[in-house]
């Protein structure tokens, strides 16, 4: 029986994967009857995702995923900015004289590319969105950085709400060599040079946003929404 932790990452995972869209109802007894569950363990989740900013409660209405305004948008995009650009820097300091704890990072690093390269080859639109989003979250824990990691996930799945809401046009296989470009200069020892790369591949990423379509979607949806995702077999 999954814990309401368990509950709550599973609704952040499926964000990360475009699964659940913007405006999208949660269901109490719908997600108890799916996890197995009391509604009051669900109910105990959502107050947890609504405190994080995924999940807000409307009147007589019940649970919805929220719907990011276009100002919302630019600051979860600017707080990317600061926390991976700080996170890089201060790798520069760190990792400078430290050759196989990098070395480490980048072997890690480049088995994520090689997933993101297979989710993208396999046409898997929600493996592929979350490894993509995932990245950001595995640079930070391979520089070190668990608790900027958990605030990245959070970030990174807001940004992910605001792409999905906004109709995106930020292709995937550009993502993936930003990545590729960026874990290049990392293994160079060239952070400022990463740091570049990282604040350039966000602005293409807000630069991409269009507008909102959000739309209603069925029981059936949600469901399908919150299966586990299979990790991608790398070639």
């Amino acid at each position: 029986m999954p814990s309401q932790t368990e509950i709550a990452q599973r609704v952040v995972e499926s964000i990360l994967a475009q699964r659940l869209q913007p405006g999208e109802r949660l269901g109490e007894q719908e997600l108890a009857d799916l996890f197995g569950v009391s509604r009051t363990l669900v109910r105990e989740a959502l107050m947890q995702l609504q405190a994080r900013g995924f999940v807000e409660v409307r009147s007589r209405k019940g649970w919805y995923v929220v719907e990011p305004s276009t100002e919302e948008a630019r600051d979860a995009f600017a707080a990317r900015r600061a926390v991976e650009s700080g996170l890089l820097a201060q790798a520069g300091q760190r990792f400078g004289s430290e050759g196989r704890p990098l070395q480490s990072a980048v072997k890690r690093l480049r088995q994520h590319l090689a997933q993101e390269r297979a989710a993208i080859e396999q046409s898997d639109p929600a493996t592929r969105a979350f490894m993509l989003a995932d990245f950001h979250v595995c640079l930070a824990e391979c520089l070190g950085h668990r608790v900027l990691a958990d605030m990245l996930r959070d970030l990174t799945a807001r940004t992910t709400l605001v792409a999905t809401l906004y109709q995106s046009t930020h292709d995937a296989e550009e993502s993936c060599e930003d990545h590729a470009r960026i874990v290049e200069a990392i293994e160079q020892g060239n952070f400022e040079g990463a740091t570049a790369l990282m604040l350039a591949h966000i602005g293409n990423v807000e630069d991409a946003l269009g507008q909102s379509t959000a739309t209603a979607d069925a029981r059936e949806r949600l469901r399908a929404s919150l299966a586990p995702l299979a990790p991608p077999r790398a070639a």
